[in-house]
């Protein structure tokens, strides 16, 4: 059974809802989950994860100070992160407010610690975005990415 930690910020509660939807879909998909605010998470947190999925307002285009801080921490894990299975996720008050660089910031971040990310050919191709509170196609959106990264996941660390 593969472990997927799912670390998130969140000011509104916009963002903590996402996570939510997408420890529900890692679930679904048979993973053993860990969901967790980014002021209760160390960079070695990421060592026993199978999985990582991270999730973020949009501030300016870019992740929160928070996340941000812990992928900088987390490069003295540089190589040990090898082959996990990454995600990411974003919220933001507009359209157009960033949401996609939010996300590929952090897919930067995840792809240069080596890890594999599966984008999806159906609705939001790099993660999911909610545009405020998430709504049903916000949810579908992100259990969708928790079971895409729990069953990647799994056929990676058989």
């Amino acid at each position: 059974m593969a472990k997927v930690l799912i670390v998130y910020f969140s000011k509104t509660g916009n963002t903590g809802k996402m996570a939510e939807y997408v420890q529900q879909g890692a679930r679904e998909a048979g993973a053993e989950t860990e969901l967790k605010d980014i002021n209760d998470t160390s960079p070695e947190d990421l060592l026993n994860a199978d999985g990582i999925i991270m999730g973020s307002p949009t501030y300016y285009g870019l992740p929160s100070n928070e996340i941000k801080e812990l992928i900088d921490e987390s490069v003295k894990f540089h190589g040990k992160l090898e082959g996990k299975v990454g995600g990411a996720f974003s919220s933001a008050a507009n359209t157009g407010g960033g949401n996609e660089t939010t996300i590929m910031a952090i897919i930067q971040a995840l792809l240069i610690h080596g890890m594999v990310v599966a984008g999806t050919s159906k609705g939001d191709h790099y993660g999911p975005v909610s545009i405020g509170s998430p709504d049903e196609r916000v949810k579908s959106q992100c259990i969708s990415l928790g079971k895409r990264v729990a069953l990647l996941a799994e056929k990676l660390t058989c």
